[in-house]
């Protein structure tokens, strides 16, 4: 289990702030970010720490060999080094992430395997390999399997490491501290964003903090916490109450639902996301956006360019352009977005429904760039949000229910009128929410930041931004003290 968000808030981070700038010299500042995100990585997990030092070592070790194999002009030994570490990272990431979706698989397909439980099967497989990795000994599986947390987030970073030095994208890193670093850095290590090694290298060596990026990453920090506990955990609680009673809310109160979750995952994956880059910027990193107002999108490819960024970003430049991309026709073109889009589905979870996630955005991908991406233009500006964002949520409803009848009898429930347009539990529930959620969806757009905007230069809207920020911290530790552990909902992926 990693840190709660108080004793985060209350002890780690302050404590490893003063730390960092006590210290004057870089080489040692950044001994004190290496060690202090891995000790926050391993603080309740030991099993999953050692699995990430394999990972920082294992792709190091990549990194060097191919830097020499390149010098001396031996460029199949280069190559051979690449695809051992893509290989181990693949199976890493297979072993301890979807060992779950194998085996449920598999009893699905063999009768016989029907009455071993599936915790009890998962467990002969942790058994086999704790023979040869002792730090998984007396390790007991549960039933959603081990997942190291953030695994899926560290192993694209360190494959676009070595993918890039192979490419000659990127100078090798020689110093074991430095690449540590790079994958462990605890701002955005265990829910993102991606961030590629290219994109930071002269930041780990050369930046230069100062009190104003420091001041402009606390306040974004505050503001992604604020989207997480005062947003996010409240549109949760109106998702699941609704979520758990399909069969009586009411085509609109399912309606209701399935947007209360759209506000939930996008305040809880972009405050995260904010969080991280305000907290890199604190130690003088500038990450690159994740988010850009994706639900002002105006088709499902305008989406796509808005969310996740660094996930769009990362299968965009080390999947689709080195399987031809857009230029070897377009059959071709059509089965390279399948291919990335059925792995971007699978990335996220150990689950058949993220798969079809992901293909289902493929396939909408896929006709609008075919036709009806043209069609689209021609509406309605209104028309063609309208468009967009029911799609986004319908795909939202793919993407939460991993079981298929819960799906489909909550999809049957927002076009049926059978129990009336909305019952008298879900219309309580929507009105007792409704002023938090017309804030969510007003937050969700660019008009706050608009508005902001307006009044840059004005003397008394800076006081105004530092009396918000810590109203909103206040507001955050006080909700915080009543809840405990508040987990983002991209951890588990």
């Amino acid at each position: 289990m990693v840190f709660s968000s108080l004793l985060f808030l209350s002890i780690f981070f302050p404590a490893v702030l003063a730390l960092y700038y006590l210290i004057p010299n870089r080489l040692y500042r950044n001994i004190v970010l290496c060690v202090t995100s891995l000790f926050f990585y391993a603080w309740g997990e030991p099993v999953c720490f050692f699995i990430m030092v394999f990972s920082i070592l294992m792709n190091y070790t990549a990194g060097l060999l191919m830097g020499r194999f390149r010098s001396r002009g031996r460029h199949g030994a280069a190559k051979a080094a690449l695809i051992t570490a893509i290989a181990l990272n693949l199976l890493m990431l297979g072993v301890f992430k979807y060992t779950p979706l194998v085996f449920d698989t598999l009893k699905g397909i063999f009768p016989a395997l029907k009455d071993v439980p599936t915790p009890i099967a998962k467990q002969l497989i942790y058994d086999a390999l704790a023979k040869k990795f002792t730090g998984l000994k007396d390790f007991e599986v549960g039933a959603e399997g081990m997942l190291p947390i953030g695994i899926s987030f560290y192993t694209f970073q360190a494959m676009s490491y070595v993918i890039d030095v192979y490419r000659g994208d990127t100078g090798v890193q020689k110093n074991p501290m430095l690449f540590g670093t790079y994958v462990a850095l605890f701002p955005q290590l265990i829910a993102g964003p991606i961030v590629r090694y290219k994109d930071i290298e002269d930041q780990l060596n050369g930046r230069h903090e100062n009190i104003v990026q420091a001041a402009s990453g606390i306040k974004l920090f505050t503001v992604g916490l604020a989207k997480k506990i005062l947003i996010a955990n409240q549109m949760a609680v109106l998702w699941n109450a609704i979520r758990a009673t399909p069969s009586s809310n009411g085509a609109l109160g399912s309606w209701v639902g399935i947007l209360a979750y759209t506000l939930q995952i996008y305040f809880d994956f972009s405050g995260y996301s904010d969080m991280a880059i305000g907290l890199g910027r604190i130690f003088g990193f500038e990450f690159l956006k994740n988010f850009d107002y994706p639900y002002i999108a105006e088709s499902i490819t305008d989406f796509w360019r808005r969310w996740h960024i660094s996930l769009s970003t990362w299968f965009k430049e080390y999947v689709y352009i080195p399987l031809g991309g857009n230029r070897k026709g377009m059959p071709r073109q059509i089965l390279n977005l399948l291919i990335v889009w059925t792995l971007t589905g699978l990335w996220h979870g150990a689950s058949w429904n993220f798969v079809l996630w992901g293909l289902f955005y493929g396939i909408v991908l896929i006709i609008e760039k075919l036709f009806l991406g043209r069609i689209v233009k021609k509406l309605p500006k209104a028309l063609r949000h309208i468009y967009a964002m029911v799609i986004v949520m319908f795909g939202w409803a793919l993407f939460d229910f991993t079981q298929t009848q819960e799906l489909f009898g909550f999809l049957g429930s927002m076009f049926s009128f059978k129990n009336g347009l909305i019952s008298h539990d879900a219309l309580t529930l929507t009105l007792s929410y409704l002023p938090i959620l017309l804030a969510a969806i007003v937050g969700s757009t660019p008009l706050p930041a608009r508005l902001r905007h307006k009044l840059d230069g004005k003397r008394w809207a800076e006081w105004l931004d530092i009396a918000l920020v810590l109203i909103a911290l206040a507001l955050c530790i006080a909700s915080l003290v009543g809840s405990g552990y508040n987990p983002f909902i991209y951890f588990r992926f």
